[in-house]
């Protein structure tokens, strides 16, 4: 699985799997969307260091060049995927009706994210869609619950593609950043994705405090 892995950082399709993965993983949040993004990273950090390291080669580095993801493409795949899957999520909550309301109620983690999020919203605290982009399944609570509580677009937009910017930012600069210092190996992805994960928790933590989340819609 490694091995395609790898082998698939070096394909133009990269691009589309990055997408599609981050797109739907609002709806399925098991979809190793962070994993591949920083794979991708990691991989174009190690073509940009043999590149620099066989700069007296044109055509081998011509080579590495066509051979590893665009950094700047591969985040603007990954954040404008984000923005689409939170957007088509808000809309299939918006308009899921009576029993998307019944489904909503017999989840307490749902019906109180949709109650705090339609305060923070209203107190123009939108941080907290950003916050959630990091945290495990929170963008999924959170566009589902924006749909839900019929919050307008444009007190929920600007705020998904912030989040969606950010998270991008984020992940791509741990992959590239992680090839730079330890190299394309495995353990460089591990390190970044223990960097990643450990974002998510600390994400998660500041949600469930209530405090926390008061701060949050203030500062906003």
């Amino acid at each position: 699985m490694l091995d395609s892995v790898g082998a698939l950082t070096g394909s133009p399709w990269i691009y589309a799997v990055v997408a599609v993965s981050i797109l739907f993983d609002v709806f399925l949040p098991v979809l190793p969307s962070g994993f591949l993004v920083i794979t991708a990273a990691t991989a174009a950090a190690a073509g940009t260091g043999a590149v620099a390291g066989s700069s007296a080669v044109a055509g081998s580095a011509t080579q590495v060049v066509g051979d590893v993801p665009d950094l700047l493409l591969l985040a603007l795949c990954a954040a404008t995927a984000s923005v689409l899957g939170d957007l088509a999520a808000y809309r299939l909550a918006w308009r899921g009706g009576p029993r998307w309301d019944r489904a909503l109620a017999r989840s307490r983690r749902l019906a109180s994210a949709q109650e705090r999020l339609g305060a923070a919203l209203a107190r123009g605290g939108g941080a907290l869609v950003v916050l959630a982009r990091f945290a495990p399944a929170g963008r999924s609570v959170v566009s589902f619950g924006a749909g839900a509580a019929h919050r307008r677009v444009r007190e929920f937009l600007p705020w998904s593609a912030l989040a969606g910017v950010a998270w991008a930012a984020y992940s791509v600069g741990l992959g590239y950043f992680g090839g730079q210092l330890l190299g394309a190996t495995w353990v460089a992805t591990g390190v970044s994705l223990a960097a990643l994960f450990g974002a998510g928790a600390g994400a998660a933590y500041l949600m469930r405090r209530p405090r926390a989340v008061t701060t949050v819609e203030t500062a906003g």
